[in-house]
């Protein structure tokens, strides 16, 4: 039974992101330009008295939709719009395009509340996936003060950062929610992992020509994942593929089937549902709805996720030595047998390091943070982590 639990729990979430959804890359360790030293204890206490004045409690998460189904979300309430100077866009095209049609404050700052229910309103996802992603991205890149969190890069309107080692980066942070191997974005290792890339993008194409009749479907997800996990295992000496970017590489990869397909569109990825490249080009590189864009008809999420993976299996790992063309399996890592290892690794190799020593309101609303984080899967058979005591 509690396998079973596990395997349903996956095929309704994997992780995201991510984000969405996207994206969280744990390298099972401190990324490597963070210093550990942090602050003395005195500057700690400063940093905490600063932050003070502006804190913020955690509200809980929003609960899910009262009306779950299609509707028209490119409507006049919500009108594209171009980016004004200082809006901030990131790694995740659902995100950038719900921040440019207002569902997301338009300078890409929003609290966890937010985020929760813009992925719901605009695309319909499925309220346990919103909440899961949401709240893992908050946990790493955002101001768990003020409960604030940049969708794309490093900003001054989260608010002052907490003391050292955080890093508050937003969703652009490598190594901690963004990974390797987006299908339109190029690894932190060359030196841009938040923009649309062209070269990925006529790839995009053309593998949606060679196996999707000129759409992107199902075969379409599962071919390309393995093309840019090759890719990346043969350019990029960095290449990671751990837990837990081991699961959004192959979530974000249904992602666009489950998100970016008009609602009208009842058909699933199994089905034979498709993307056309027009409307894919209008989220992924103009972060814009398509006309008339309704959103999906059911919650939805991660649906189609088990073709991807089983069409080209790969053990988590990544390149070693620093050298191309070197994969190796980490067998540490949680794999999709291992959803309390995912959560439980997050927790304690992730945030921890983060935050070794938080004090006063940083401390409470990690802990806050934290149970909201572990509630949304309580009762999967994952036991929960309190690495800062209960209150």
């Amino acid at each position: 039974m509690r396998g079973t639990r596990t395997r349903m729990m996956f095929s309704r979430m994997g992780f995201s992101i991510l984000l969405l959804l996207s994206y969280i890359s744990l390298s099972l360790a401190i990324p490597s330009y963070v210093s550990l030293a942090g602050l003395s204890e005195r500057q700690q206490d400063e940093a905490v008295a600063e932050l003070s004045g502006v804190a913020v409690f955690p509200p809980k998460p929003p609960g899910p939709l009262e009306y779950n189904g299609t509707k028209l979300v490119h409507d006049k309430a919500h009108p594209w719009k171009p980016l004004r100077k200082g809006d901030i866009r990131g790694p995740c095209p659902g995100l950038n395009t719900l921040a440019s049609h207002g569902y997301l404050p338009r300078d890409g700052v929003a609290t966890p509340s937010q985020i929760v229910n813009a992925v719901q309103e605009g695309f319909n996802m499925d309220h346990l996936v919103a909440v899961f992603a949401t709240y893992g991205a908050m946990l790493v890149d955002g101001n768990l003060v003020t409960d604030l969190l940049s969708i794309g890069g490093k900003t001054r309107k989260t608010g002052p950062d907490p003391p050292k080692p955080a890093i508050v980066g937003g969703l652009n942070t490598h190594a901690v929610f963004e990974g390797d191997a987006s299908m339109t974005r190029a690894d932190d290792f060359f030196g841009d992992n938040h923009s649309f890339n062209q070269t990925l993008w006529d790839q995009f194409v053309d593998f949606s020509n060679r196996y999707g009749g000129g759409s992107y479907n199902l075969t379409v997800a599962a071919e390309l994942r393995w093309q840019r996990i090759q890719q990346a295992i043969a350019t990029n000496p960095q290449f990671s593929l751990v837990s837990p970017r081991y699961f959004t590489a192959f979530v974000e990869s249904v992602f666009p089937l489950n998100f970016f397909v008009d609602g009208r569109d009842t058909t699933t990825p199994a089905q034979g549902r498709k993307l056309g490249l027009d409307a894919a080009l209008l989220f992924f590189r103009d972060h814009k709805f398509p006309a008339d864009f309704h959103r999906a008809s059911i919650p939805s999420g991660t649906q189609g996720i088990n073709v991807v993976i089983a069409t080209h299996p790969i053990a988590p790992g990544g390149n070693a030595d620093g050298k191309v063309n070197n994969y190796v399996v980490d067998p540490t890592s949680a794999d999709f047998g291992k959803f309390c290892q995912l959560y439980q690794d997050f927790v304690t190799k992730t945030v921890v390091p983060l935050y070794p020593n938080p004090k006063g309101i940083l401390r409470r609303n990690l802990i806050v943070n934290l149970h909201y984080f572990y509630e949304i899967i309580d009762g999967n058979g994952c036991e929960e982590v309190f690495p800062y005591g209960r209150s």
